[in-house]
């Protein structure tokens, strides 16, 4: 029986992309769903390209109700992935996935995270701060923005004359390339 992951993203959903390529052969596991708090979301065209549900919920929903969760749970999801997704996570998620729901964030942490620092902030608070490096962090969910335990960090230079966009592509192609991996490594950890 494959393991089962579940992918919340809010904007573009290139991760979640990536994510869904890498396990579309796998006997291992499997992306089961894609959710979303934005309607708009690209992510959500990304989904029906690969033929995986998907489901969007508003505050609401995912903050006052167990809509979110019961979904979760009558899924047999093993595994939350968190790709570019802005909210923080509730208690009933973090109580029911503990150690099993994972973030990336595009920046060394704990340099440039925190309540409002995502996409293109991060990497202009990189830039203001003159860093000769920048990168990417994967770390555990907790009930704080990006203050859970780290599971994997990978770097690149930054050049004096780098432009945000440079910086910004320097980030996703680490992210690209560790994200899936990194997910793969952990669902292999969980027992079925």
């Amino acid at each position: 029986m494959k393991k089962r992951i579940a992918i919340f993203a809010s904007g573009s959903g290139s991760n979640a992309q990536k994510i869904m390529e890498h396990f579309k052969r796998s006997t291992e596991a499997e992306v089961a769903l894609v959710l979303t708090n934005n309607p708009e979301s690209y992510v959500l065209q990304r989904a029906d390209s690969f033929e995986i549900p998907s489901h969007i919920f508003d505050r609401n929903e995912f903050y006052q109700t167990d809509e979110v969760l019961d979904l979760l749970k009558n899924l047999d999801i093993d595994l939350v992935v968190l790709a570019g997704f802005l909210w923080l996570i509730p208690q009933n998620l973090l109580k029911e996935y503990p150690g099993r729901i994972i973030n990336i964030h595009p920046a060394l942490l704990p340099k440039h995270g925190g309540k409002g620092m995502y996409g293109d902030r991060v990497h202009k608070a990189v830039m203001e701060a003159g860093d000769t490096e920048g990168g990417i962090t994967i770390h555990y969910v907790n009930e704080n923005y990006d203050e859970g335990e780290f599971i994997h960090q990978a770097k690149y230079r930054i050049e004096k004359d780098d432009s945000l966009e440079m910086i910004k592509f320097k980030g996703q192609q680490l992210e690209h390339l560790h994200y899936p991996k990194v997910v793969e490594t952990l669902i292999k950890k969980i027992k079925k």
